[in-house]
């Protein structure tokens, strides 16, 4: 924001600057309005000019086409306008130096004057403004919520391992019906490897001590 406002005030001096420009002496104490537009194509000539047919009307269109772009926020536009302004400075300049020979700078009035420096400054500080605006920014993704990649699941919907079962309820769903499981008895006191007593002792349930028959 702060950026286009600096830029827009930079371009629209530019553009005051350049469109003032005209009405002070370009060369040799002629004002830049007595210069037409189609001298600048032909070449120069001593012939007056109107206002609205000088070199004046690509200036007014240049400013033009600056407040355009401060309204619509285009750096391009602004930029544009800016090298209009410029291009034709510089195709003044050379025709002026076809036709006097030569382009001097002379304090005296004699060479180049203050006019064409406002025109060359306006067009660079109109540049420079569209240089500066950060222009309009993309509505594309306007109104659209941020979406989060990994968004945190809900408080319902939190995932628990192992997962919860009812009573009574087996995990494994299957078809068929689960074995019964028999319940654990101990060991069998019938096995020798898992026998309580010692061999022969009177108190084994299982195998008492061989007594012979008595007779």
């Amino acid at each position: 924001m702060i950026r286009n406002i600096l830029g827009s005030v930079v371009a629209l001096a530019g553009a005051a600057s350049a469109v003032l420009s005209p009405f002070r002496d370009w060369y040799a104490g002629r004002a830049g309005h007595e210069y037409r537009v189609r001298d600048l194509f032909e070449g120069i000539t001593a012939t007056e000019s109107g206002v609205l047919v000088s070199i004046l009307l690509p200036f007014l269109v240049a400013a033009l086409l600056v407040i355009a772009g401060v309204v619509l926020r285009s750096r391009l536009v602004v930029a544009l306008a800016g090298l209009v302004v410029l291009g034709f400075t510089i195709l003044w300049m050379v025709r002026q130096g076809q036709a006097a020979g030569s382009l001097v700078v002379g304090g005296d009035g004699a060479g180049l004057q203050v006019g064409v420096a406002n025109a060359l400054a306006g067009g660079v500080l109109m540049v420079i403004g569209a240089l500066l605006m950060r222009g309009r920014r993309s509505r594309r993704g306007a109104g659209r919520e941020p979406v989060e990649p990994y968004a945190a699941p809900a408080a319902d919907q939190v995932d628990t391992w192992p997962p919860t079962q009812e009573p009574g309820m087996s995990v494994q769903q299957s078809p068929w019906p689960e074995p019964e499981v028999e319940p654990y008895t101990g060991p069998d006191p019938r096995d020798a490897r898992t026998r309580s007593y010692p061999e022969d002792d009177p108190r084994d349930p299982v195998h008492p001590p061989h007594r012979p028959p008595q007779i």
